[in-house]
């Protein structure tokens, strides 16, 4: 499957979406530990051992952690590199951050995808760029950088709008629309949602709005409250955002005009919280 460009599986039985989803990137499992499994890790290990034999990766930790406690959403994220770590030092940072609910990759233009997997402490992120061993780093921040400078950077900031095919209903005044919408916003401006589970269109309309506005260069999921995936489109500040079941059917299908939609993002109280919960585990296993 080529990245950025999804297709469902032939015979697939669920709705008719803007990207068609195949179930092998819903149903991906994550061997890495979870919060109470990397602190259980760590709980049978001895902390003066663990702070005299991973030093670098305490500081880097605690740097960390006094990053996110001053965090804010809409603030630059802060950077962080890991080159310097040795191999039990990096194994130990992963132990302790884990992976979290938003995972993703982003396909930038070399053809290299960036792999993104937000930590079990929200707004903490690992980023790596697959070409460069060298390019891997834990980013402080509502979203990766990289995310926000691909949505804008490796997009299109207008589309024309071509005849509609033959049995077409109502995909003319919505890609009319959303073309208004995108052209107009701005930071700042709340994202605008077209709701496609409510909408009358027919598949033809489905087929031709997805041909007209295309595949972007990001693919984050979500698994908070259910299971959500947001794909930027080929044209800047539109977004698809699916929600779907245990059954991976769609239950909500929508387009959202705007930034990074918020169901990806971290808030001022996730920086809160999970400056408590670090500073809590540095705390008890490394002092």
């Amino acid at each position: 499957m080529k990245v950025g460009f999804w297709d469902a599986p032939e015979g697939a039985e669920q709705p008719v979406s803007v990207f068609p989803i195949g179930e092998e990137s819903l149903n991906a499992s994550s061997g890495s530990l979870t919060a109470a499994g990397a602190l259980a890790r760590l709980a049978t290990l001895d902390s003066v051992e663990l702070a005299k034999n991973c030093p670098k990766a305490v500081t880097l930790l605690s740097n960390i952690a006094e990053a996110i406690a001053g965090q804010r959403a809409d603030a630059p994220s802060q950077l962080f590199r890991l080159g310097n770590l040795n191999d039990l030092e990096s194994k130990l940072v992963a132990d302790v951050l884990g992976e979290g609910e938003v995972g993703g990759v982003v396909a930038l233009p070399d053809g290299s995808l960036a792999q993104i997997q937000e930590s079990v402490l929200a707004g903490i992120w690992r980023v790596r760029i697959e070409t460069d061993a060298a390019s891997e780093y834990i980013e402080v921040g509502a979203v990766p950088e990289i995310v926000r400078r691909a949505a804008a950077d490796l997009t299109a900031a207008d589309f024309e709008i071509g005849q509609a095919p033959e049995g077409a209903m109502n995909v003319l005044p919505v890609l009319a629309e959303i073309r208004e919408r995108a052209l107009a916003w701005r930071p700042g401006i709340r994202s605008q949602i077209i709701n496609f589970t409510l909408l009358p269109m027919s598949p033809v309309d489905m087929s031709f709005l997805q041909e007209t506005i295309r595949n972007g260069p990001i693919q984050l999921v979500s698994r908070g409250y259910g299971t959500c995936r947001v794909l930027s489109t080929g044209i800047r500040n539109v977004w698809s955002v699916q929600f779907f079941n245990a059954m991976d059917t769609i239950i909500l299908d929508t387009l959202e005009v705007g930034g990074v939609p918020t169901v990806a993002l971290a808030a001022d109280e996730d920086f809160e919280d999970s400056a408590e919960r670090l500073q809590e585990i540095i705390e008890a296993y490394f002092k």
